[in-house]
């Protein structure tokens, strides 16, 4: 009789920089059974992952206002979910998430879209677009979740 082994999940999670990453960061824990590759902007910020066996990537910082960064952006982010095949996709935003959400369904991973605690009243331009791409978007406001149609499950401070 063999013995049946559990695959751990690959979360493939990702935020541009600042309160962004800082949120990302804060949901460390829920990733504890899972192989995890995290991806932002910053070299430096690999310093603040917790698992040292996490795999880690900086990307270019691209927006709305650098359209040629934004597009050498997607293209990173795209090769980094091919090649990590991952089974979800989590991301806490900006345009990195966004990205990385769309993306998602090409390799077969599920995404989930977390909208910045900053975002009280309106849901950010990234939430906007990821509704129709990511499988989840959650805002960390029950008003605003209400008001644009998605999910509040609580914050995370």
């Amino acid at each position: 009789m063999s013995k049946s082994v559990i695959k751990k999940p690959k979360v493939f999670a990702i935020a541009s920089s600042g309160g962004h990453w800082v949120q990302l960061l804060r949901l460390q824990s829920a990733f504890k059974n899972c192989h995890v590759t995290y991806v932002t902007v910053h070299e430096e910020s690999k310093q603040d992952i917790a698992d040292k066996n996490a795999k880690f990537y900086k990307v270019c910082d691209g927006n709305r206002d650098t359209k040629f960064t934004l597009i050498f952006m997607a293209i990173q982010i795209l090769f980094l979910l091919v090649r990590s095949r991952p089974d979800v996709v989590i991301s806490t935003g900006a345009a990195q998430g966004y990205f990385a959400c769309r993306f998602a369904k090409l390799v077969g991973a599920k995404s989930l879209f977390l909208d910045s605690v900053a975002n009280a009243s309106e849901i950010s331009l990234s939430a906007k677009l990821a509704r129709s791409h990511a499988h989840k978007v959650f805002s960390q406001w029950p008003e605003v979740a209400k008001k644009f149609g998605i999910e509040y499950h609580g914050k995370v401070l």
